[in-house]
Protein backbone atom coordinates (compact mmCIF):
# COMPACT_ATOMS: atom_id res chain seq x y z
CA UNK A 1 0.00 0.00 0.00
CA UNK A 2 0.78 3.56 -0.12
CA UNK A 3 1.16 5.72 2.62
CA UNK A 4 1.40 9.60 3.74
CA UNK A 5 1.79 11.19 7.11
CA UNK A 6 -0.98 13.51 7.84
CA UNK A 7 -1.39 16.39 10.56
CA UNK A 8 -4.54 17.68 12.42
CA UNK A 9 -4.10 20.56 14.63
CA UNK A 10 -6.42 22.44 16.99
CA UNK A 11 -9.54 21.81 19.40
CA UNK A 12 -9.66 18.57 16.53
CA UNK A 13 -12.14 16.60 19.04
CA UNK A 14 -15.23 18.78 20.59
CA UNK A 15 -15.27 19.99 16.84
CA UNK A 16 -15.37 16.19 15.90
CA UNK A 17 -13.37 17.28 13.37
CA UNK A 18 -10.99 13.52 14.23
CA UNK A 19 -13.70 11.78 13.76
CA UNK A 20 -14.55 13.45 10.43
CA UNK A 21 -11.19 12.82 9.19
CA UNK A 22 -11.17 9.00 10.20
CA UNK A 23 -14.81 8.76 8.33
CA UNK A 24 -13.31 10.22 5.36
CA UNK A 25 -10.15 7.91 5.29
CA UNK A 26 -12.50 4.78 5.74
CA UNK A 27 -15.40 5.95 3.56
CA UNK A 28 -12.71 6.22 0.39
CA UNK A 29 -11.38 2.88 1.18
CA UNK A 30 -7.85 3.94 3.25
CA UNK A 31 -6.21 2.37 6.02
CA UNK A 32 -5.19 4.56 9.24
CA UNK A 33 -2.55 4.06 11.91
CA UNK A 34 -2.64 6.63 14.28
CA UNK A 35 1.39 7.34 14.83
CA UNK A 36 0.94 9.82 17.67
CA UNK A 37 -1.55 11.92 19.52
CA UNK A 38 -1.43 15.00 21.99
CA UNK A 39 -4.76 15.84 23.74
CA UNK A 40 -4.61 20.19 24.91
CA UNK A 41 -5.00 20.20 28.78
CA UNK A 42 -7.24 23.35 28.91
CA UNK A 43 -9.99 24.68 26.34
CA UNK A 44 -7.28 27.17 24.95
CA UNK A 45 -4.19 24.31 24.35
CA UNK A 46 -4.79 22.66 21.13
CA UNK A 47 -4.55 19.02 20.30
CA UNK A 48 -2.15 17.58 17.77
CA UNK A 49 -2.90 14.17 15.76
CA UNK A 50 -0.73 12.67 13.23
CA UNK A 51 -1.99 9.83 11.26
CA UNK A 52 -0.25 7.48 8.52
CA UNK A 53 -2.86 7.33 5.54
CA UNK A 54 -2.67 4.40 3.45
CA UNK A 55 -4.31 3.17 0.41
CA UNK A 56 -4.02 0.33 -2.43
CA UNK A 57 -2.93 3.10 -4.85
CA UNK A 58 -1.40 6.98 -5.34
CA UNK A 59 -4.86 7.76 -6.75
CA UNK A 60 -7.41 6.66 -4.05
CA UNK A 61 -4.44 8.20 -1.51
CA UNK A 62 -4.56 11.53 -3.19
CA UNK A 63 -8.42 11.58 -3.40
CA UNK A 64 -8.10 10.91 0.53
CA UNK A 65 -5.92 13.61 0.65
CA UNK A 66 -7.61 16.32 -0.78
CA UNK A 67 -10.66 15.59 1.15
CA UNK A 68 -9.18 15.26 4.30
CA UNK A 69 -7.47 18.75 4.01
CA UNK A 70 -11.00 20.69 3.93
CA UNK A 71 -11.02 19.43 7.46
CA UNK A 72 -7.02 20.69 8.12
CA UNK A 73 -5.56 17.87 7.54
CA UNK A 74 -2.33 18.42 6.01
CA UNK A 75 0.27 16.06 4.18
CA UNK A 76 3.79 17.80 5.37
CA UNK A 77 6.88 15.36 4.29
CA UNK A 78 9.14 17.15 2.34
CA UNK A 79 9.13 20.38 0.36
CA UNK A 80 6.77 21.50 -2.34
CA UNK A 81 7.30 20.55 -5.78
CA UNK A 82 6.91 22.83 -8.39
CA UNK A 83 5.89 22.67 -12.54
CA UNK A 84 6.23 25.07 -15.18
CA UNK A 85 2.43 26.56 -16.94
CA UNK A 86 2.72 25.89 -20.63
CA UNK A 87 0.60 28.37 -22.10
CA UNK A 88 -1.33 30.97 -20.37
CA UNK A 89 -4.35 30.18 -18.74
CA UNK A 90 -3.50 26.46 -18.36
CA UNK A 91 -2.07 25.22 -14.94
CA UNK A 92 0.32 22.05 -14.74
CA UNK A 93 -0.70 18.74 -14.54
CA UNK A 94 -0.93 17.62 -10.92
CA UNK A 95 -1.44 21.03 -9.81
CA UNK A 96 -2.40 21.82 -6.04
CA UNK A 97 -6.01 22.88 -5.98
CA UNK A 98 -6.20 25.41 -2.74
CA UNK A 99 -8.92 25.90 -0.17
CA UNK A 100 -9.86 28.88 1.94
CA UNK A 101 -8.32 27.68 4.96
CA UNK A 102 -4.93 29.68 5.68
CA UNK A 103 -2.14 27.74 3.83
CA UNK A 104 1.78 27.27 4.86
CA UNK A 105 3.91 25.59 1.68
CA UNK A 106 7.59 24.45 2.68
CA UNK A 107 9.74 26.30 0.24
CA UNK A 108 13.88 25.78 0.17
CA UNK A 109 13.14 24.04 3.64
CA UNK A 110 11.24 26.86 4.80
CA UNK A 111 7.57 27.70 6.10
CA UNK A 112 5.84 30.12 3.98
CA UNK A 113 2.31 31.94 4.00
CA UNK A 114 0.49 31.94 1.01
CA UNK A 115 -0.79 35.17 0.27
CA UNK A 116 -4.76 36.06 -0.87
CA UNK A 117 -5.59 32.78 -0.12
CA UNK A 118 -9.34 31.45 -1.59
CA UNK A 119 -10.39 28.24 -2.57
CA UNK A 120 -10.07 26.50 -5.95
CA UNK A 121 -7.34 28.23 -7.46
CA UNK A 122 -3.46 26.89 -7.81
CA UNK A 123 -0.34 28.28 -5.82
CA UNK A 124 2.06 30.42 -7.81
CA UNK A 125 5.76 30.76 -6.88
CA UNK A 126 8.17 33.42 -7.80
CA UNK A 127 10.83 35.58 -6.32
CA UNK A 128 10.00 39.22 -4.97
CA UNK A 129 12.86 41.56 -3.88
CA UNK A 130 15.74 38.55 -3.50
CA UNK A 131 12.68 36.30 -1.36
CA UNK A 132 10.79 33.35 -2.72
CA UNK A 133 6.82 34.03 -2.04
CA UNK A 134 3.66 31.84 -2.87
CA UNK A 135 0.27 33.28 -3.61
CA UNK A 136 -3.03 32.37 -4.66
CA UNK A 137 -3.53 32.16 -8.91
CA UNK A 138 -6.81 31.99 -10.82
CA UNK A 139 -6.91 29.98 -14.76
CA UNK A 140 -7.70 33.92 -16.03
CA UNK A 141 -4.22 34.96 -14.33
CA UNK A 142 -1.81 32.31 -14.76
CA UNK A 143 0.81 33.03 -17.56
CA UNK A 144 3.43 31.01 -19.49
CA UNK A 145 6.14 30.12 -17.82
CA UNK A 146 4.76 30.29 -14.26
CA UNK A 147 6.06 28.01 -11.40
CA UNK A 148 3.22 26.02 -9.57
CA UNK A 149 3.08 23.95 -7.11
CA UNK A 150 1.82 20.26 -7.72
CA UNK A 151 1.30 17.34 -5.83
CA UNK A 152 0.49 17.52 -2.01
CA UNK A 153 4.11 17.71 -0.48
CA UNK A 154 5.56 20.15 1.63
CA UNK A 155 1.76 22.15 1.91
CA UNK A 156 0.21 22.33 5.26
CA UNK A 157 -3.38 24.27 5.84
CA UNK A 158 -4.59 25.35 9.04
CA UNK A 159 -8.29 24.63 10.25
CA UNK A 160 -9.77 28.06 11.29
CA UNK A 161 -11.18 28.01 14.54
CA UNK A 162 -13.28 31.32 15.55
CA UNK A 163 -11.26 33.39 18.46
CA UNK A 164 -13.03 34.03 22.17
CA UNK A 165 -14.61 36.93 20.88
CA UNK A 166 -15.96 35.23 17.73
CA UNK A 167 -17.57 32.13 19.62
CA UNK A 168 -21.12 33.84 19.61
CA UNK A 169 -20.58 34.06 15.54
CA UNK A 170 -21.01 30.24 15.89
CA UNK A 171 -24.78 30.27 16.77
CA UNK A 172 -25.84 28.85 13.35
CA UNK A 173 -23.34 25.47 12.89
CA UNK A 174 -26.18 23.33 13.23
CA UNK A 175 -28.00 22.32 10.37
CA UNK A 176 -29.80 25.32 8.38
CA UNK A 177 -33.65 25.84 9.85
CA UNK A 178 -36.71 28.21 9.75
CA UNK A 179 -37.30 27.52 13.61
CA UNK A 180 -34.85 29.51 14.88
CA UNK A 181 -34.77 32.48 17.40
CA UNK A 182 -34.36 35.30 15.01
CA UNK A 183 -34.30 38.03 16.58
CA UNK A 184 -31.86 36.79 19.03
CA UNK A 185 -29.76 35.86 15.84
CA UNK A 186 -29.81 39.05 14.51
CA UNK A 187 -28.84 40.77 17.91
CA UNK A 188 -25.62 38.62 17.55
CA UNK A 189 -24.55 39.40 14.02
CA UNK A 190 -24.54 43.00 15.21
CA UNK A 191 -22.65 41.81 17.61
CA UNK A 192 -20.14 40.62 15.69
CA UNK A 193 -20.47 43.82 13.33
CA UNK A 194 -19.42 45.66 16.16
CA UNK A 195 -16.49 43.42 17.20
CA UNK A 196 -15.40 43.65 13.48
CA UNK A 197 -14.93 47.29 13.82
CA UNK A 198 -13.78 47.27 16.89
CA UNK A 199 -11.09 45.30 15.11
CA UNK A 200 -10.48 47.86 12.71
CA UNK A 201 -11.58 45.65 10.23
CA UNK A 202 -13.93 46.40 7.29
CA UNK A 203 -16.98 45.39 6.69
CA UNK A 204 -18.69 43.87 3.29
CA UNK A 205 -22.31 44.23 2.23
CA UNK A 206 -23.48 41.68 -0.57
CA UNK A 207 -26.79 42.48 -1.65
CA UNK A 208 -29.66 41.94 -4.31
CA UNK A 209 -32.79 43.48 -5.53
CA UNK A 210 -34.99 42.04 -3.11
CA UNK A 211 -33.93 44.48 -1.14
CA UNK A 212 -35.21 47.12 -2.77
CA UNK A 213 -38.33 45.17 -4.07
CA UNK A 214 -39.40 44.64 -0.36
CA UNK A 215 -39.28 48.22 0.80
CA UNK A 216 -36.00 47.58 2.69
CA UNK A 217 -33.97 49.97 0.44
CA UNK A 218 -33.94 52.86 3.25
CA UNK A 219 -32.69 50.37 5.92
CA UNK A 220 -29.70 49.48 3.95
CA UNK A 221 -29.05 53.52 3.16
CA UNK A 222 -29.42 53.88 6.88
CA UNK A 223 -26.64 51.29 7.62
CA UNK A 224 -24.73 53.20 5.06
CA UNK A 225 -25.16 56.59 6.29
CA UNK A 226 -24.52 54.90 9.87
CA UNK A 227 -21.30 53.96 8.79
CA UNK A 228 -21.88 50.33 9.20
CA UNK A 229 -21.33 49.18 5.30
CA UNK A 230 -17.68 49.70 4.16
CA UNK A 231 -17.75 47.90 0.80
CA UNK A 232 -20.80 46.58 -0.89
CA UNK A 233 -20.38 43.53 -4.09
CA UNK A 234 -23.58 44.25 -5.93
CA UNK A 235 -25.39 43.60 -9.72
CA UNK A 236 -26.44 45.72 -12.34
CA UNK A 237 -29.81 45.12 -10.42
CA UNK A 238 -29.82 46.37 -7.07
CA UNK A 239 -28.63 49.63 -8.10
CA UNK A 240 -30.94 49.75 -11.06
CA UNK A 241 -33.81 49.41 -8.89
CA UNK A 242 -32.56 51.49 -6.01
CA UNK A 243 -32.06 54.43 -8.66
CA UNK A 244 -35.27 53.52 -9.96
CA UNK A 245 -36.88 53.66 -6.58
CA UNK A 246 -35.31 57.03 -6.23
CA UNK A 247 -36.49 58.65 -9.68
CA UNK A 248 -39.83 57.03 -9.70
CA UNK A 249 -41.33 55.79 -6.39
CA UNK A 250 -41.35 52.41 -7.75
CA UNK A 251 -39.13 49.27 -7.77
CA UNK A 252 -40.46 46.84 -11.19
CA UNK A 253 -42.58 49.44 -11.72
CA UNK A 254 -44.64 48.68 -8.89
CA UNK A 255 -45.18 51.63 -6.42
CA UNK A 256 -43.17 51.01 -3.09
CA UNK A 257 -45.91 53.22 -1.06
CA UNK A 258 -49.06 51.78 -3.11
CA UNK A 259 -48.13 48.12 -3.59
CA UNK A 260 -49.42 48.51 -7.18
CA UNK A 261 -48.20 48.01 -10.67
CA UNK A 262 -48.20 51.79 -12.12
CA UNK A 263 -48.91 52.76 -15.63
CA UNK A 264 -46.09 52.15 -18.25
CA UNK A 265 -44.23 51.08 -14.52
CA UNK A 266 -42.39 48.52 -17.00
CA UNK A 267 -39.99 51.13 -18.57
CA UNK A 268 -39.25 52.89 -15.09
CA UNK A 269 -36.19 51.21 -15.00
CA UNK A 270 -35.18 51.46 -18.36
CA UNK A 271 -35.76 55.25 -18.03
CA UNK A 272 -33.61 55.04 -14.43
CA UNK A 273 -30.73 53.46 -16.49
CA UNK A 274 -30.83 55.91 -19.09
CA UNK A 275 -30.42 59.30 -16.73
CA UNK A 276 -27.74 57.61 -15.23
CA UNK A 277 -26.01 56.87 -18.39
CA UNK A 278 -27.02 60.36 -19.55
CA UNK A 279 -25.02 61.53 -16.28
CA UNK A 280 -21.92 59.74 -17.26
CA UNK A 281 -21.64 57.15 -14.01
CA UNK A 282 -23.18 57.12 -10.36
CA UNK A 283 -21.16 59.42 -8.88
CA UNK A 284 -21.17 62.15 -11.65
CA UNK A 285 -25.38 61.65 -10.90
CA UNK A 286 -25.14 62.71 -7.54
CA UNK A 287 -22.83 65.40 -8.02
CA UNK A 288 -25.03 67.12 -10.76
CA UNK A 289 -28.26 66.30 -8.39
CA UNK A 290 -29.71 64.19 -10.53
CA UNK A 291 -29.71 61.04 -7.69
CA UNK A 292 -30.82 62.95 -4.62
CA UNK A 293 -31.31 60.18 -2.17
CA UNK A 294 -31.11 56.05 -1.88
CA UNK A 295 -28.54 53.06 -1.44
CA UNK A 296 -26.24 53.43 -4.34
CA UNK A 297 -26.37 57.92 -3.72
CA UNK A 298 -24.96 57.09 0.14
CA UNK A 299 -21.92 54.52 -0.93
CA UNK A 300 -21.25 57.77 -3.33
CA UNK A 301 -21.19 60.78 -0.49
CA UNK A 302 -19.86 57.84 2.38
CA UNK A 303 -16.96 56.48 0.27
CA UNK A 304 -18.23 53.19 0.17
CA UNK A 305 -16.29 51.22 -2.45
CA UNK A 306 -18.56 49.13 -4.69
CA UNK A 307 -18.14 46.40 -7.29
CA UNK A 308 -21.54 45.80 -9.62
CA UNK A 309 -21.14 42.54 -11.36
CA UNK A 310 -22.77 42.20 -14.75
CA UNK A 311 -24.67 39.13 -15.99
CA UNK A 312 -26.05 37.89 -19.88
CA UNK A 313 -29.71 39.01 -18.18
CA UNK A 314 -28.89 42.48 -17.42
CA UNK A 315 -30.63 45.63 -18.86
CA UNK A 316 -29.07 48.27 -19.96
CA UNK A 317 -26.52 47.80 -17.91
CA UNK A 318 -26.02 51.38 -15.64
CA UNK A 319 -22.49 52.80 -16.54
CA UNK A 320 -20.57 51.80 -13.24
CA UNK A 321 -21.17 47.98 -14.15
CA UNK A 322 -18.71 45.77 -14.82
CA UNK A 323 -19.74 43.61 -17.96
CA UNK A 324 -16.50 41.35 -18.18
CA UNK A 325 -17.11 38.56 -15.44
CA UNK A 326 -13.13 37.90 -15.32
CA UNK A 327 -12.41 41.91 -14.67
CA UNK A 328 -15.25 41.67 -12.25
CA UNK A 329 -13.77 38.43 -10.21
CA UNK A 330 -10.61 40.51 -10.01
CA UNK A 331 -12.46 44.07 -8.65
CA UNK A 332 -14.49 41.56 -6.44
CA UNK A 333 -10.85 40.62 -5.24
CA UNK A 334 -9.16 43.65 -4.80
CA UNK A 335 -12.28 44.59 -2.41
CA UNK A 336 -12.16 41.96 -0.69
CA UNK A 337 -8.52 43.22 0.80
CA UNK A 338 -8.62 43.03 4.36
CA UNK A 339 -12.10 42.96 5.28
CA UNK A 340 -13.18 41.22 8.26
CA UNK A 341 -16.79 40.28 7.99
CA UNK A 342 -19.12 39.96 4.97
CA UNK A 343 -23.01 39.86 5.57
CA UNK A 344 -24.39 38.77 2.37
CA UNK A 345 -28.22 39.51 1.97
CA UNK A 346 -30.75 38.43 -0.59
CA UNK A 347 -28.45 37.29 -3.93
CA UNK A 348 -27.45 33.56 -4.37
CA UNK A 349 -25.11 34.18 -7.17
CA UNK A 350 -23.76 37.02 -5.99
CA UNK A 351 -23.42 35.55 -2.22
CA UNK A 352 -21.66 32.30 -4.14
CA UNK A 353 -19.15 34.69 -5.85
CA UNK A 354 -18.06 36.74 -3.01
CA UNK A 355 -18.15 32.98 -0.92
CA UNK A 356 -15.52 31.68 -3.16
CA UNK A 357 -13.24 34.60 -2.49
CA UNK A 358 -12.97 34.88 0.55
CA UNK A 359 -10.57 32.97 3.35
CA UNK A 360 -11.78 31.03 5.70
CA UNK A 361 -10.86 33.90 8.75
CA UNK A 362 -13.61 36.11 7.37
CA UNK A 363 -16.57 36.49 9.36
CA UNK A 364 -20.05 35.59 7.08
CA UNK A 365 -23.29 35.95 7.83
CA UNK A 366 -25.92 34.47 4.81
CA UNK A 367 -29.28 35.70 5.14
CA UNK A 368 -31.88 34.60 2.07
CA UNK A 369 -35.60 33.79 2.64
CA UNK A 370 -34.97 30.45 0.88
CA UNK A 371 -32.59 28.11 3.03
CA UNK A 372 -31.52 26.57 -0.61
CA UNK A 373 -29.26 30.11 -0.84
CA UNK A 374 -27.66 29.26 2.53
CA UNK A 375 -27.29 25.84 1.84
CA UNK A 376 -25.65 26.48 -1.28
CA UNK A 377 -22.67 28.33 -0.29
CA UNK A 378 -21.53 26.38 2.62
CA UNK A 379 -21.82 22.93 -0.08
CA UNK A 380 -19.92 25.90 -2.65
CA UNK A 381 -16.66 25.47 0.39
CA UNK A 382 -17.79 28.45 2.43
CA UNK A 383 -17.76 26.51 5.63
CA UNK A 384 -17.26 29.21 7.99
CA UNK A 385 -20.56 31.10 6.69
CA UNK A 386 -23.40 31.12 8.95
CA UNK A 387 -26.77 31.17 7.78
CA UNK A 388 -30.37 32.92 8.66
CA UNK A 389 -33.40 32.15 7.12
CA UNK A 390 -35.87 34.94 7.09
CA UNK A 391 -37.40 38.01 4.80
CA UNK A 392 -34.66 40.87 3.97
CA UNK A 393 -36.68 43.45 5.11
CA UNK A 394 -37.26 42.18 8.73
CA UNK A 395 -33.27 41.41 9.15
CA UNK A 396 -32.41 44.52 8.21
CA UNK A 397 -34.72 46.55 10.25
CA UNK A 398 -33.94 44.35 13.43
CA UNK A 399 -30.21 44.35 12.11
CA UNK A 400 -30.17 48.28 13.03
CA UNK A 401 -32.20 48.54 15.93
CA UNK A 402 -29.53 46.03 17.25
CA UNK A 403 -26.42 48.16 16.23
CA UNK A 404 -27.88 51.53 17.41
CA UNK A 405 -28.30 50.22 20.94
CA UNK A 406 -25.17 50.93 23.08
Amino acid sequence: MISETITIRGHIIDSLTLSRVLDVILELGGEYYVESFEMGRTREEPSTAVLRVSADDGTTLDEILLEVERHGASAQDGSVSLAPCEKDGVYPSGFYSTTNLPTHVRIDDQWVEVRAIEMDCAVRVREEAGERIAECVSFADVRQGDQLIVGHDGIRTSRWEPEKADEGFGFMTSSISTERPKRTLIRRVAESMKATREAGKDILFVGGPAIVHSGAGPLLEGLIHDGWVDRLHAGNALATHDIEAQLFGTSLGVGLEQGTPFRHGHQHHLRAINEIRRAGSIREAVEQGVLKGGIMHACVLRGVRFVLAGSIRDDGPLPDVVTDAIQAQRAMRELIDGIGMAVLVATTLHSVATGNLLPAPVRVVCVDSDADTVIKLADRGTHQAVGLVTDCEYFLRELGAALADD
